[in-house]
């Protein structure tokens, strides 16, 4: 099959490049962003590959009428939003692109620790609300800690990395043997646990990550900790996490990703109230008034750069596959 056969639908925006890229190598692009998952299906059986990032979830009923499909490429890190064993057992390729905006979680795991540990966003606060509070806002530095990394993959290493010009020890945990470099010791979780003073998540969302951090977790460090979720929120139980912010065991958390996320992670649930019942969970509302708390919207991947970055490595990824 040569390039100008290969049909792909583009079911979200990304960067031009991606398309742009493809067009030249002779591919032969559609888009449609506006479309149901329904409506989609009634003609995917045209297309030989998908580009999406996480508009809705590719499941068995999706690939069932992808009869045509050679693969599905997420913009993206993760790819838990596709049925990933029954599109490999149809022989479809799946791509994704950790590569892409690895740097950027890694400097954004590096700025929540610092705001968190400085109390960069209390004393901001109080500041423009005119209080001018010194001891209430004394910080700690981050020189002597152990920092400890769970998944050292591409986003636990550019973390790893990032610390290096800092005088900290770090630690990894990881399900692959040998993963450890000159950044990160590999060691077991019970070290990991009875040594750190941060915990920093890089971990996909998989049935064994899945609420792994909950009250029997936490309470397994020995020391209290700052805790750091750039990874995916339904890898935390918020209501356990809440109870160790209030005992001090966790001595504040910065949280890229909520488990109140939609799948598409382009919204909390909280955006419709029907979906949320009028009422936020308790956990959250507490996480929503917490000064040791720092929250972002699932951005620690999304800069300006690896928008492009992303990008890149999707077309790379594609081209390759059809032996450019």
């Amino acid at each position: 099959m040569s390039n100008k056969d290969v049909k792909i639908l583009h079911i979200d925006s990304n960067h031009p490049l991606l398309w742009e890229q493809l067009e030249q190598a002779g591919f032969h692009n559609e888009a449609d962003f506006t479309s149901s998952k329904s409506e989609i299906e009634t003609k995917i059986h045209n297309y030989h590959g998908v580009v999406i990032r996480s508009r809705f979830k590719i499941d068995r009923e999706f690939i069932d009428k992808a009869t045509n499909l050679k693969f599905i490429a997420r913009v993206g890190a993760g790819l838990e939003s596709i049925d990933c064993d029954y599109a490999k057992s149809k022989k479809i390729h799946l791509i994704a692109a950790p590569e892409g905006n690895r740097n950027a979680v890694g400097e954004h795991s590096l700025g929540m620790l610092l705001s968190l540990m400085n109390k960069l966003n209390r004393a901001d606060k109080l500041v423009r609300e005119g209080k001018w509070i010194r001891e209430g806002n004394r910080g700690n530095e981050l020189e002597g800690k152990t920092i400890g990394l769970i998944g050292y993959g591409n986003m636990g290493k550019s973390f790893a990395k990032k610390l290096r010009g800092f005088d900290v020890e770090v630690l990894c945990y990881d399900i692959l043997p040998d993963v450890g470099d000159e950044n990160a010791k590999q060691v077991s979780l019970a070290e990991l646990q009875s040594k750190a003073d941060v915990l920093s998540l890089h971990i996909p969302w998989t049935p064994e990550t899945d609420k792994m951090i909950n009250n029997n977790f936490i309470n397994s460090f020995y020391k209290s900790f700052w805790f750091i979720n750039t990874s995916r929120g339904k890898n935390v139980v918020t209501d356990d996490l809440v109870t160790a912010l209030q005992s001090g065991k966790i001595l504040g958390a910065g949280l890229d990703v909520l488990e109140y996320e939609k799948l598409s992670f382009e919204n909390l649930f909280l955006s419709s109230p029907a979906e949320a019942g009028n009422e936020k969970p308790k956990a959250f509302e507490y996480l929503l008034q917490s000064e040791n708390v720092l929250l972002t919207p699932h951005i620690a991947g999304w800069t300006f750069e690896s928008h492009q970055k992303l990008a890149q490595v999707i077309v790379d990824k594609i081209k390759k596959l059809f032996g450019q």
